[in-house]
């Protein structure tokens, strides 16, 4: 099963932040924290695999169970018994799907992340296509991460432990492609400043560190302040943006102007 990451889309962002968000939302090893607090990757990561073709669940199983400390706790194969099965079985990651048959990808994924049963599990769309909409759709949505099928298999792997340790992830080509269309969009179809009201000097400060990709153990460093202090104020900041995850927060910085 081949699931190459592709680094073709052009945007006008610096090279140096393009790079820091892709560490920040794809490959950032270095911070294991979830941004609201404690730490580490469960001792045995459940996942649930929801896509409408079995002989693809059948090869993600074989990969998935073929790793130490992950395991398939079940198999769906349209959007409805997807749902249904993250409310019966509470898995710490969701393998979606963006074809997903019956009930769709987006809403499937909306009504599992907004169900107040299932904080802590976490949804990771899988598509072969590129679209933007189907990207902010999935961000909207409250996916905490996006990857292209052609994905190497290792990565996959990766991108499984990053979620079911509270983090987000996208895929590099995905991230260029976000940064490509809120630098495009004309200033009046940005929100307005005064969205971050709520925030405090300091929470402003450490979201545009977030936006600019720095991991939580970097603004420590970079504010001079404890790992779990910048972590706290990443987490209000989320809470007072309603962002669900680290992802949402990123595009926040960059909508809102506090990351140019």
């Amino acid at each position: 099963m081949t699931l190459s990451l592709a680094h073709t889309i052009p945007v006008q962002a610096p090279v140096e932040t393009r790079d820091r968000l892709g560490q920040l939302l794809f490959l950032n090893r270095a911070d294991h924290s979830r941004p609201g607090g404690a730490a580490a990757t469960p001792a045995m990561i459940s996942v649930l695999l929801a896509d409408g073709q079995a002989l693809v669940r059948a090869g993600f199983r074989m990969l998935l169970e073929g790793e130490q400390g992950i395991a398939v706790a079940g198999e769906a194969g349209n959007g409805e018994d997807a749902v249904a099965l993250a409310r019966r079985i509470r898995p710490h990651v969701v393998v979606m799907d963006m074809s997903l048959p019956g009930l769709d990808a987006l809403e499937a994924t909306r009504r599992i992340v907004n169900d107040p049963q299932l904080q802590e599990v976490k949804v990771m769309i899988l598509t072969t296509i590129g679209g933007d909409e189907h990207v902010f759709g999935a961000l909207r949505a409250g996916a905490s991460g996006f990857l292209v099928k052609d994905t190497e298999p290792t990565d996959l792997l990766h991108a499984v432990r990053v979620l079911a340790r509270g983090d987000a992830l996208l895929a590099p080509s995905v991230t260029r492609r976000v940064i490509a269309e809120l630098a495009s969009r004309p200033e009046r179809d940005r929100p307005a400043p005064e969205q971050l009201e709520e925030l405090t000097a300091r929470e402003r400060e450490v979201m545009a560190l977030v936006g600019e990709g720095l991991t939580n153990g970097e603004i420590a460093e970079r504010l001079v302040v404890s790992k779990a202090t910048a972590r706290t104020h990443v987490s209000r900041a989320m809470v007072k943006l309603h962002a669900r995850n680290r992802a949402q927060l990123v595009v926040l910085a960059y909508q809102t102007g506090l990351v140019a």
